[in-house]
């Protein structure tokens, strides 16, 4: 990590499955932080849900809305900040996430990440002929992102709090190397 950056908040990244939001929630919680969920946040502002502005406005609209969002997290302090599995595809999305905040990637494999999200109706990236195949490819595609984060941890076999105790040991780590 550059000891230029001033960590003040915590970001997620990661493939849909892997526990972003979950995981995020009990870290905010051990932190004393609030916690941000960017798709969540997109539908408040939207008024509609993710799965609509996909089919209404098309996946660009979409990752603009995130664009933006993503510019305004950079005034936030003290927060837990959960993106969309696409988010980070955006360089300039992970650059300003990481000129304010600890970017971790939570990963998982496709089978793993495919057990958790198979039975949930709102991912729009999934109505596809062969769920698990869209899964491998987008991850394949998603994966040189993801390992621009300045932490990964690997959620196969752990407990989600397990998870979040490791990326809360990986935030103080962080925050204490910049004092």
């Amino acid at each position: 990590m550059n000891n230029a950056r001033q960590v003040q908040n915590l970001a997620l990244i990661g493939f849909m499955g892997t526990g972003k939001s979950s995981v995020g929630r009990l870290v905010a919680d051990a932190l004393h932080f609030t916690f941000l969920d960017t798709d969540e946040t997109i539908e408040a502002k939207a008024g509609k849900t993710i799965t609509d502005i996909f089919a209404q406005q098309g996946e660009a609209a979409f990752r603009e809305m995130e664009r933006t969002l993503v510019s305004e997290l950079a005034s936030r302090t003290h927060t837990v900040i959960s993106t969309g599995g696409g988010l980070p595809t955006n360089p300039a999305n992970l650059s300003s996430l990481k000129s304010h905040a600890l970017v971790v990637c939570l990963w998982a494999s496709p089978e793993t990440i495919f057990e958790h999200v198979r039975h949930q109706q709102h991912r729009p990236l999934l109505k596809d002929p062969d769920p698990m195949g869209k899964i491998r490819a987008l991850l394949a595609a998603r994966e040189p992102f993801y390992r621009q984060a300045d932490v990964l941890v690997n959620t196969e076999r752990r407990s989600l709090r397990e998870v979040a105790q490791q990326v809360v040991h990986q935030f103080r780590t962080a925050t204490v190397a910049q004092k």
